[in-house]
């Protein structure tokens, strides 16, 4: 079985008023982006696929790292992920563990912990509450969403006998404006 990391990373950011796009923004010394890719990295999957989109950070993804530009990413997150799960079926891989490239502090250990998560669906929770990352089987990609701004969310609402819970370290905090940035830094 071979199981991709896949980090989200396509989106306006619309929210972040600072200057430039919030992935690039100063995250203690780097950009933030980067942060969700190295613990991506860190976990020693299969893979590391990033897709990219609005903030032409292509330049700044470290070597052995795929980019997977997504060239829908205005549609919304489900683009971005029918993207990463294109890639991984054509990769051939069984499933992807999918990430934010906002979520700056969650840690390899997460990301290892979901790979090894039981079932089609391993989603992460911090102390009782889900986040990222998740994982998703091969076997459910068909019925992840096509088009608007939600990931698999709402496949896990529907179905949640195919869904189990992993109980991770690190903190999910979304950077989504420029406050958020400050705090977190």
């Amino acid at each position: 079985m071979t199981i991709a990391a896949a980090v989200l990373a396509a989106g306006a950011g619309q929210r972040f008023t600072g200057s430039g796009h919030k992935l690039l923004a100063p995250f203690r010394g780097r950009p933030l982006f980067l942060w969700a890719v190295e613990q991506a990295v860190g976990a020693g999957l299969d893979e590391t696929i990033v897709i990219t989109g609005s903030a032409g950070i292509e330049p700044l993804v470290p070597s052995g790292v795929t980019v997977v530009p997504n060239p829908d990413w205005e549609r919304g997150q489900a683009t971005s992920l029918q993207s990463a799960v294109a890639y991984a079926a054509a990769r051939r891989h069984d499933a992807i563990v999918v990430g934010l490239a906002d979520q700056p502090l969650v840690v390899s250990a997460a990301w290892t912990a979901v790979a090894g998560g039981a079932g089609p669906i391993a989603v992460a929770t911090y102390a009782g509450r889900r986040g990222n990352p998740v994982k998703l089987g091969a076997d459910v990609w068909p019925l992840l969403p096509t088009d608007g701004d939600t990931g698999a969310r709402q496949l896990m609402a529907g179905r949640p006998d195919l869904v189990t819970e992993v109980a991770c370290e690190g903190n999910p905090a979304d950077v989504d404006t420029l406050e958020d940035l400050e705090r977190w830094s």
